[in-house]
Parts: C-alpha cells; structure tokens; sequence
C-alpha cells in the first residue's frame, strides 16, 4: 500500500512537470501519454570593452514539445533560435544579429523512480542541428524530495561543432538545485551552476561559476520558474585579457536569466 500511494503521489506531482528550476534538470518524467509546451527565454548580459563587447546581451530563445512515450521515457522537440547585440569599442559601431539556431531533440529516460529509491536518477541525451552546427549533450540527473524540499544535481559534458562542423569545441560541468515549497503554489530556493570549455578538447579555455536565487509557481495546467545568476567566479588560461581577475568575460557573462514557462495538455 505504501508503495502504491507513492507512485500515485509521483505521478500527481508529475503531470504538469512542475519543475522547481530552470538551468538544472529533475529526475521525474511526464507520465505516458502526457503533452507539455514549454517556452524558454534566456538572457546573457553584459561583458566588457576589453573583449571587444560593451553593452552586450544575448537572447536565447526555445520552444518546446514534450511527450510522455512511456512513465519512464520522455521525449521532447525544441526549436532554437538566438538575438545579440553589442556595441564595439574599437569602432564605436553597434552590432546585432538573429539567427536560427536549429532544431533539438532531447531524451530521459528515468532509471531509479525517485518515489521509490532513495535518489531519483535520469539519463538525458540530447542532439542539434541547424545545418551548419551541430551538438550533443549528455547529462546524468540526480534528485530527490525530502519533505518541502526538494534537490536536484546534474553532471553535464557537451560537444559542440561550429564553422560548418570544422570547428570542434568540448564543455564540461554541473548544476545543483534547492528549493523549499511555500504552500501550494510557490517554491523559492537556488541554484549553482558550472561551465568549463575545452577548445578542440587539447585546452583548458576558461571556466565559470554561477550562483543565484530561483523562484517558481505553479497551478493545475501551468508553471513557471524564473532564475537569476549572477557569475561569482571565473577564469580563463589568457590571463586578465578580459580585464577582470575574478570573471570569466571572453566565453560567458556577468549575469544570466533565466524564464521557463510550461503548459500541461
């Protein structure tokens, strides 16, 4: 009996996905059968005029279909697409540009029921495409939930090949997750992430650091979650080339946001 009233109650938690962050996976799965829209707005700002970059912001934009294929397995179709805008020092002339970024697909496929284990686990794997680059990204995704609380750990590693697939960059890293239920609807809590590039995967390029706090609601067909992170520490093998000894500012930002919102079918 009580492991069938944790399977319903992982399930009810479930149905809408509900997630508590936005840059770090949970371990849960849609249910079979089940259909989920999700739209992410991710903003990068701000970087420096000693990388050429003043005023500068990136837009990433998603939009996403989730399915349930089974409990255990999700699958889920992403369309991609990024707006930047910078001023350059050296010219004093404004540069921005859009581009379609192509199309991904992203698997999880659900190996320890968190509802049942002591730690939820979830392999993910995921792969895109826009002609001209090319990614796939693996991630192993740990969870669990302890009451209000509920924590998440992602361990991640990506290759990306760019300058029609000549170019080949690697990246490595991993993103934590904490939330606390207020009531019903609300949950608050932080999330840490890190992102280290490997160029050609034979360099150390630069790696960063964020932390910041991330706040998400919730109702029976809709969800939304929002994250702010600050960089807190970076560094790069070209020294203080982007001008500040404790960010990173060639590859990543001072600040990302982050805004997910999901509707259950």
């Amino acid at each position: 009996m009580t492991g069938l009233l944790a399977g319903v109650t992982w399930a009810a938690s479930t149905s809408a996905d509900e997630r508590r962050f936005t840059y770090v996976y949970e371990p849960e799965t849609l249910p079979q059968g089940a259909l989920e829209f999700e739209n992410w707005v991710t903003l990068r700002s701000q970087r420096n005029k000693f990388v050429g970059k003043d005023n500068f912001n990136r837009w990433d934009l998603r939009q996403e279909l989730e399915y349930g294929v089974t409990d255990r397995y999700t699958v889920a179709l992403y369309l991609n697409e990024r707006a930047q805008s910078y001023r350059d020092p050296a010219t004093d002339a404004g540069e921005s540009a859009f581009d379609w970024k192509g199309i991904s697909l992203d698997n999880r496929f659900n190996v320890l029921n968190p509802a049942t284990h002591k730690i939820g686990l979830t392999l993910y794997l995921e792969g895109r495409f826009s002609g001209e680059e090319a990614a796939l990204e693996h991630k192993i995704i740990l969870g669990q939930r302890h009451g209000l609380w509920k924590w998440a750990l992602n361990l991640e590693h990506e290759t990306e090949w760019e300058d029609q697939l000549r170019e080949v960059e690697g990246e490595v890293g991993a993103s934590f997750g904490l939330a606390r239920d207020l009531g019903k609807r609300w949950a608050l809590g932080l999330e840490f992430r890190n992102e280290t590039l490997l160029t050609e995967y034979e360099t150390w390029d630069s790696s960063a650091f964020f932390l910041g706090p991330v706040l998400s609601y919730r109702q029976e067909k809709w969800w939304a979650a929002l994250t702010v992170m600050p960089q807190i520490y970076g560094w790069n093998t070209r020294g203080t080339h982007d001008g500040d000894k404790n960010l990173e500012l060639n590859h990543h930002e001072k600040v990302n946001v982050r805004l997910l919102f999901g509707y259950n079918f």
